[in-house]
């Protein structure tokens, strides 16, 4: 070969090997060129571009296909709720998506997607039995594994599954399918949520609200999905950790079923199997609740609550004696009989009168004035404030007393009060002012 067997010029020459066996001068040249500037051998550049010619067929779009599915951008955090200038990052629960798992193609960033469409309403009862559903499961813990009902197996995928949400939230998006109330409205079905946009893998937690544990409203019952499997256990107000950055919420789309405000029928029996040994839910509270309107307040040192005791068992029999019925119509177990008397009026109250009057309406005692509650104060008023205190559930800090003078504990115990109400900063002080007086009496 020589060169003038070569046309001028070679456009496409850098595309194409020399021969090997060429001598000419110029493909000498350029092949001397060629090891200069690209050191890697033919062979290992022919691989590269079989590989990814190969990788943009499987991708159906070349190789620039192939880049953009190795690169693709992270989204952008979009802001946090209730937070100025905060982000929202990487919750540790999987991210918002479908049951099963977001289908491929469907947007999965933070908060773009929101499948909501399966939503449907749902009672408290409802919400507890499903709850209680995964309990007795003992569901295990996973972020990214989904239980055969297709919710995935953290704490979002648990609450998203017991409000009937068809799609699986995070703590960031379930706030947006609720709204927020106070600790005082509080009831069984309803959550408490905490964020933390500084480290979310570190904290963020959701909990299903089962109903108080005690008269003081310390601590509840709490449903949650946490290693290493699906729990419900009494728990301090709000949580073990964290405790002051939980917001209570309750889903939008609760039904009353039927105008009772806590999911649970005004006239229906729900059934004998709701109630007796093991039985928690929201019919439970309200049996014990109407039971004590009916003077069976006595039998219950705590609550009532969702989780059936001998409490309730004690008060229904007394009830049902009350009526005149013996053996078997007396068992303290709930019948449709002993449900239709209570939740309509019927029949004899457990004292033997007939049924109660309502009750009449609270007094707030009128506010003493700032003066009363200040370091060295002493007056009666003082003492009246701490009695409240306690008997609302705020005398922790206590260790002898309430008395006159006023203290640093009376102060903590107010303080631990506003900030149960959502107050912070100068809200939140310790010192009652007007609305703190009207709030802790009413």
């Amino acid at each position: 070969m020589t060169p003038t067997d070569h046309p001028t010029p070679l456009l496409r020459f850098d595309e194409v090997e020399p021969d090997d066996d060429c001598i000419c001068g110029g493909c000498n040249a350029r092949r001397r060129a060629r090891l200069r500037s690209a050191p890697e051998s033919r062979s290992v550049r022919r691989r590269a571009a079989v590989l990814v010619a190969a990788v943009g067929t499987a991708l159906g779009g070349g190789a620039t296909g192939a880049v953009t599915a190795v690169a693709a951008p992270t989204p952008t955090p979009t802001p946090a709720p209730g937070g100025t200038g905060s982000t929202r990052s990487a919750t540790p629960q999987g991210e918002v998506g479908d049951l099963y798992g977001t289908p491929s193609g469907a947007p999965s960033a933070r908060g773009l997607a929101s499948p909501r469409a399966a939503a449907q309403p749902v009672t408290r009862a409802q919400i507890i039995e499903r709850a209680q559903r995964w309990v007795d499961q003992k569901v295990p813990y996973s972020m990214g594994r989904y239980w055969s009902d297709g919710y995935r197996q953290d704490c979002s995928g648990f609450v998203s599954m017991a409000w009937g949400l068809g799609s699986n939230q995070t703590t960031w998006t379930l706030p947006d399918f609720a709204e927020r109330i106070t600790r005082a409205e509080l009831q069984p079905g309803d959550i408490l949520v905490h964020n933390n946009p500084a480290s979310p893998q570190s904290g963020s937690h959701v909990t299903v609200f089962g109903g108080w544990t005690d008269s003081g409203r310390t601590r509840y019952l709490a449903y949650e999905q946490t290693s290493p499997n699906t729990t419900k256990r009494a728990t301090p107000y709000a949580y073990w950790n964290n405790s002051a950055s939980y917001v209570p919420y309750r889903y939008k789309g609760l039904s009353t079923g039927g105008g009772s405000n806590d999911g649970t029928s005004a006239t229906a029996f729900p059934g004998a199997d709701k109630f007796g040994p093991g039985a928690n839910n929201a019919y439970v509270t309200k049996l014990g609740q109407l039971l004590v309107q009916r003077g069976g307040g006595r039998f219950y040192d705590e609550g009532p609550g969702p989780r059936w005791s001998e409490s309730d068992r004690r008060a229904t029999e007394a009830f049902q004696l009350a009526q005149g019925w013996r053996g078997a119509e007396a068992d303290g177990i709930p019948g449709k009989d002993t449900w239709d008397y209570l939740v309509n009026g019927k029949g004899r109250n457990i004292d033997g009168g007939g049924p109660l009057p309502p009750p009449p309406p609270t007094v707030v005692p009128p506010f003493p004035g700032v003066a009363r509650f200040a370091p060295g104060a002493v007056d009666e008023a003082v003492r009246q404030l701490g009695e409240q205190l306690v008997r609302k559930g705020y005398g922790r800090y206590y260790t002898t007393g309430p008395g006159p003078r006023w203290t640093e504990s009376d102060r903590r115990n107010v303080q631990a009060f506003q900030q149960a109400q959502g107050w912070r900063g100068a809200e939140a002080d310790g010192y009652p002012g007007p609305d703190t007086w009207r709030r802790l009496f009413s």
